[in-house]
């Protein structure tokens, strides 16, 4: 999502909410420790996609949280929630949200997430 200016320095190849239409939440929740998996779709239809929506599309290969997502492709979390929340509405990705039972997180869940943030 970054390229290098030839002086070593990083600077965006776009501005991060030009992507998401100047939205910087999703049109419904979606918690950062959401993980989100990409489903199956064509090649021909892979080239049809924004190179947004190809790059979650290659993460999202393993699990993945909405947080790893925002750090891997270096964009804000809102950006991340709104590209995510858009391509699960297109049936691009899937969600699965943390299941809470009594008000307690799934602990389970929660170690994924932390391994998966320790590996960036």
């Amino acid at each position: 999502m970054y390229g290098t200016d030839g002086i070593g320095e990083e600077e965006p190849l776009f501005r991060p909410y030009a992507v998401t239409g100047g939205r910087s939440e999703p049109r419904y929740h979606l918690a950062m420790e959401t993980l989100v998996s990409s489903m199956s779709i064509p090649d021909a239809e892979m080239a049809l996609l924004t190179p947004e929506h190809e790059a979650i599309m290659q993460l999202c290969r393993t699990f993945r949280s909405v947080a790893e997502i925002s750090a891997l492709l270096r964009v804000p979390l809102g950006v991340a929630r709104v590209l995510v929340a858009d391509m699960s509405d297109e049936g691009l990705v899937r969600l699965h949200q943390p299941r809470l039972s009594q008000g307690q997180p799934d602990l389970n869940m929660l170690e994924r997430v932390l391994s998966g943030l320790r590996r960036l």
